[in-house]
C-alpha cells in the first residue's frame, strides 16, 4: 500500500539530510510507531508521506501512484484518502465541537460549498456518528476552547474521521498531553485503526505507549532507519541504540 524508496529530505541551507536514503514498505492493517529522540527526523518522515513536506529525492508510492511526481491538485486528491493528527490540535477554538468536526469533509467537496459553510444532511449525521465514536456527542455544540486537551484531540480525531480515510498519519499526538490522557486517546486510535483497517503511522517519544499499543516500530536516527520490527523486540540495548547520544 505505502512504499518508500530512496526518500531523501534535505533542508535548504544545511550539509545533512533530515531523511537519509530511506526504504520502508507498510501495509494496510499495520499500526506502526515511530520513535527516535528529537532531531531525529520523525516529524519530517510523516509529513513527507502526504508531501506537505516536498522530499529532496526518492519515492513514495501510495496505491501505485508516487507521490512526488503528481501535480498539487492531483496531491490534493490523493490527500482526501490521507488524514493527520496532530500535536496542537489545529482547532478553530471559538467554533463548536460540531463545526470543527464539519470541516474534516472539506477535502472531498468542492471548495465553493466550503467557503460558504453549506452542508448535507448526510454530511451532519456523519460528523454526530464521528463525535459518537470518539465520545464526544454531549459536546456537540461546546466550543473548542471550553475543552480539556484530550477532548480537543478526540475533536481531531473524529474530523479526521469525516474524511473516511485509509491512511492514518499521527505527529506526536499526545506530547501535549498527561499519561492517563495519552493512554485513552492511543486506546482510541488503535481501535478506530481495527475497526476500519487502515494503515496507520504515528510518531511517539513514549516507548511504553508505542510497545503496548504498536503492530511494528520503526526506530529512526539522525533521519536513519536504524530499527524496524515487532514491539516485542525493543529491549534495552535497541532502545539505547535509537535513544542515547552518540559517543
Amino acid at each position: 500500500m505505502l512504499t518508500i524508496n530512496n526518500l531523501v529530505v534535505r533542508y535548504p541551507n544545511t550539509n545533512e539530510n533530515a531523511i537519509d536514503h530511506l526504504h520502508l514498505k507498510m501495509q494496510r492493517g499495520e499500526f506502526i510507531c515511530v520513535l527516535g529522540q528529537s532531531g531525529a527526523g520523525k516529524s519530517t518522515f510523516i509529513r513527507t508521506i502526504n508531501r506537505l513536506q516536498q522530499p529532496t529525492s526518492g519515492e513514495i508510492i501510495w496505491d501505485g501512484v508516487d507521490v512526488t511526481t503528481v501535480t498539487e491538485g492531483k496531491m490534493r486528491e490523493i490527500r482526501s484518502d490521507m488524514v493527520m493528527i496532530f500535536q496542537h490540535f489545529n482547532l478553530i477554538p471559538r467554533m463548536t465541537v460540531f463545526q470543527n468536526t464539519l470541516t474534516g469533509a472539506f477535502g472531498k467537496r468542492p471548495p465553493l460549498k466550503n467557503l460558504l459553510g453549506l452542508f448535507s444532511e448526510e454530511e451532519k449525521q456523519r460528523a454526530y456518528k464521528a463525535l459518537k465514536e470518539v465520545g464526544l456527542e454531549k459536546h456537540a455544540h461546546k466550543r473548542v476552547e471550553a475543552l480539556s486537551g484530550g477532548q480537543k484531540q478526540r475533536v481531531g480525531i473524529a474530523r479526521a474521521l469525516l474524511q473516511d480515510p485509509q491512511l492514518l498519519l499521527g505527529d506526536e499526538p499526545v506530547a501535549s498531553l498527561d499519561p492517563s490522557t495519552s493512554e485513552k486517546i492511543f486506546a482510541l486510535l488503535k481501535r478506530i485503526h481495527e475497526e476500519r483497517n487502515l494503515l496507520s503511522i504515528i510518531n511517539v517519544h513514549d516507548v511504553h505507549l508505542a510497545k503496548q499499543f504498536a503492530t511494528r516500530i520503526i526506530g529512526l536516527r539522525e533521519g536513519k532507519l536504524i530499527f524496524d520490527g515487532k514491539p516485542e523486540d525493543v529491549d534495552e540495548q535497541q532502545f539505547s541504540i535509537i535513544y542515547k547520544d552518540i559517543v
